[in-house]
């Protein structure tokens, strides 16, 4: 590094008088001195001014252009010189380059263009202006089919620079599928799957582009599916980290192409399609990525009515539950999570809940009920929740205490939001689905009424509807047994909170009244609607737009009246 600003020196001397000797010394050093500490060298490069000469040194007939388009690759991987790169003029002489028949200088502009269009708007722009994207996909094209070491080398170079200048740009993404990048990527793809870094960088490059919802049956029209199967059938036993690697990329590719509506229903086809076949053996896989992508395409898969039913009524769940099963004890999380989505989404349909119960789904998911993880915690809440529409399910899992001691336990889980959400509203299923006796005393015993009454203040008007109806019922069925606990978590006080609030949805005053007309059979709960003067707020409610409420209102006030 000593003789770095001599080198510097020179060079700004050399590249003036073009001696093609000293030149190549130059760089040559220039090089070496990148290689051993690239951050230094690049900041005293850019400090020289000599990037602004590198431009003159990029022209067809310069001898050193390949060596001058590697020095900008290297120092254009530092964040800090992309902008300066863009400001010397550098991308007009690099794109031109293109038009090059040298390999080594197609591979080193290659490499240039896209570490300066990695992550900069600025370098984006500029290459974009100088229509540098339309070259590079043309190259793609008639290159396609070689396949000797240094044309895929080249291949690799150029997907690379292709998906760093459209990464999270929607208008370029826009912009190169417009060019027909799409079939030639899904061409590369096909006919390099061997060579695992140009099928990697084609797998990202198709990441990126399969973000578009719009673009996902495009992908899909093209053959992608058929090429990605194929890349996961060639990987799915081998122990190498590229093929594994390969193996995840491409079976996440695969689950993120059926989160297009469209192109979810086409690889489906009635339950008969190749693709959704090949999916469904990946589920009794012993290969746990092949696990998790079949269980997370049958969630995604799910996302259609008919598409549930259908798959329920042909095995699907219980394929989930043996795969389930297989993961009980210390399995592995993604694939727990992946599985009781899926038969979440299952569960949606109401024909299909009663054929899901009687399968077993129930006993099944509540074998996850000691796990620790709340993305699991997540998915088993929601797919109890969406089984219980049933009043004997929902009984059944009312009074099974150990379900119900850890729901309550959820409620308090204030790091996890979701998980405290979902454990709040299937405590209020249960309530209301059941209406029994038993569950209310199950949940009262368990310490669960608080919750209850702290969802009736949810931000969510669903929430707290669906908390205010289960009140309702624990106080026509049971108030004697759970007045104490409602009066310690002040529900009077919240209730004449919600009727006084102007914000307060219709459905949340009717059900207010109606929850306080059932607490008047308490007469500590009693005492306390008199001493909040609830006739004025309820009376003030009589002329509320909504006739519900209105009627409601006036039997309330009559109620109020009699028992003051």
């Amino acid at each position: 590094m000593d003789n770095l600003s001599d080198t510097l020196k020179k060079l700004k001397i050399t590249a003036v008088d073009k001696t093609e000797d000293s030149l190549e010394g130059c760089l040559d050093c220039l090089l070496q001195a990148l290689a051993q500490n690239n951050t230094e060298t690049s900041e005293k490069i850019q400090a020289s001014g000599i990037l602004q000469l590198f431009a003159s040194l990029l022209t067809p007939q310069s001898s050193c252009k390949a060596k001058v388009a590697n020095i900008i690759a290297e120092v254009a991987k530092n964040e800090f010189m992309r902008i300066p790169c863009v400001d010397a003029g550098l991308i007009s002489p690099l794109v031109q380059l293109l038009n090059s028949k040298d390999q080594e200088v197609l591979l080193q502009t290659g490499r240039a263009l896209g570490n300066i269009c990695y992550d900069s708007h600025e370098g984006r722009s500029a290459v974009d202006q100088a229509g540098g994207a339309q070259i590079v996909i043309d190259h793609l094209r008639s290159l396609c089919s070689i396949t000797d070491p240094a044309n895929e080398k080249l291949l690799t170079v150029f997907c690379g620079m292709l998906m760093n200048y459209s990464n999270e740009n929607d208008s370029l993404q826009a912009q190169l599928i417009n060019m027909g990048v799409i079939p030639t990527l899904v061409k590369l793809l096909g006919i390099h799957c061997q060579n695992a870094a140009l099928t990697e960088m084609c797998l990202v490059a198709f990441g990126n582009l399969a973000e578009l919802d719009a673009i996902k049956l495009q992908l899909v029209e093209a053959g992608l599916v058929e090429c990605l199967l194929e890349i996961v059938q060639q990987k799915v036993d081998s122990d190498k980290e590229d093929d594994i690697t390969e193996l995840k990329t491409g079976s996440d590719l695969m689950v993120l192409l059926l989160l297009g509506d469209e192109s979810m229903q086409k690889l489906f086809e009635g339950g008969k399609g190749s693709v959704f076949q090949r999916v469904l053996s990946w589920i009794p896989s012993n290969n746990h990525q092949l696990q998790l992508a079949g269980a997370l395409a049958i969630a995604n898969f799910a996302r259609n009515d008919a598409n549930c039913i259908h798959m329920v009524d042909n095995g699907i769940v219980e394929k989930l539950m043996d795969l389930l099963d297989r993961h009980v004890e210390d399995g592995n999380v993604t694939v727990q999570h992946a599985a009781l989505s899926a038969l979440r989404n299952l569960a949606i349909p109401v024909i299909n809940k009663a054929k899901m119960l009687s399968a077993g789904v129930t006993e099944a998911v509540l074998k996850f009920l000691k796990s620790e993880m709340p993305p699991v915690q997540f998915k088993l809440l929601g797919t109890l929740r969406m089984l219980i529409d049933a009043q004997e399910a929902a009984e059944q899992l009312g009074k099974n205490v150990k379900l119900v001691e850890r729901l309550v336990e959820w409620c308090e889980a204030k790091d996890h939001a979701g998980v405290m959400g979902e454990s709040n509203r299937l405590l209020s299923a249960l309530i209301r689905h059941s209406k029994s006796k038993d569950v209310i005393k199950t949940i009262v015993q368990s310490g669960g009424i608080k919750h209850l009454v702290t969802m009736a203040t949810s931000e969510h008007v669903i929430m707290q509807n669906e908390a205010l109806v289960a009140l309702a019922l624990i106080a026509a069925l049971e108030l004697g047994t759970a007045e104490k606990d409602l009066e310690s978590a002040k529900l009077v006080q919240i209730l004449h909170r919600l009727l006084a609030d102007e914000r307060s949805a219709p459905e949340i005053k009717y059900n207010s009244m109606v929850l306080i007309c059932a607490l008047m059979g308490s007469e500590c709960l009693h005492k306390e609607v008199q001493d909040l003067a609830f006739l004025d707020v309820v009376s003030k409610l009589r002329s509320h737009e909504n006739k519900s409420v209105a009627q409601q209102a006036s039997l309330t006030e009559q109620r109020l009246t009699v028992e003051s």
